[in-house]
C-alpha cells in the first residue's frame, strides 16, 4: 500500500512485542502507584491526597507521551483502577485499606477523573491524507 492510503483502509496489525511489554509494564506500574497512593492519601490528608493524585497524573501522562498514544495512558489507568477496586474489597476478618471518609472517595473519584483527563490530553496521529477544505 502506498503512503497516501487513508488510515482506515490499512489492515490492523497486532502490536510489536516490545510495545506489548511496555503496555504490560505500565499496567503493573499503575497498580504499584495505586497501592502507594492508597497508603499516602490516608496518612497525610490533604497533602497526601494531592500527592497521590499527582503521582497518578504523572504516570498516565508520562505513559501516554512515552508511547505516543492514548493506549499508554489507558494501560496505566487500567492497572490503577483494577488495583484500587481490589484494595477496596473487604476481607472476612474486616481488614481493608480504605476508610469510609471523604478523602478515600476523593481519591477514588479524583483518580478516575485524572485518568480520563490525561488520556484526552495526548495528541493523536492524523491520517496521512491531503488537506481538504469544506465547500470547495
Amino acid at each position: 500500500m502506498s503512503d497516501r492510503t487513508p488510515a482506515m483502509a490499512r489492515p490492523l496489525r497486532p502490536p510489536a512485542a516490545g510495545r506489548a511489554a511496555a503496555y504490560l509494564f505500565l499496567f503493573l506500574l499503575g497498580g504499584v502507584v495505586a497501592l502507594a497512593g492508597t497508603l499516602v492519601q490516608a496518612a497525610w490528608f490533604p497533602g497526601g491526597l494531592l500527592l497521590a493524585l499527582a503521582a497518578e497524573a504523572g504516570l498516565c501522562l508520562g505513559a501516554a507521551r512515552a508511547l505516543n498514544s492514548r493506549g499508554g495512558a489507558a494501560a496505566a489507568a487500567g492497572g490503577w483502577m483494577l488495583a484500587v477496586v481490589l484494595l477496596t474489597a473487604g476481607r472476612p476478618e474486616g481488614d481493608f485499606l480504605f476508610g469510609a471518609s471523604g478523602g478515600s472517595y476523593l481519591f477514588l473519584l479524583g483518580g478516575m477523573a485524572v485518568a480520563v483527563i490525561c488520556a484526552t490530553l495526548v495528541p493523536v496521529r492524523q491520517p496521512a491524507a491531503a488537506p481538504a477544505r469544506l465547500g470547495k
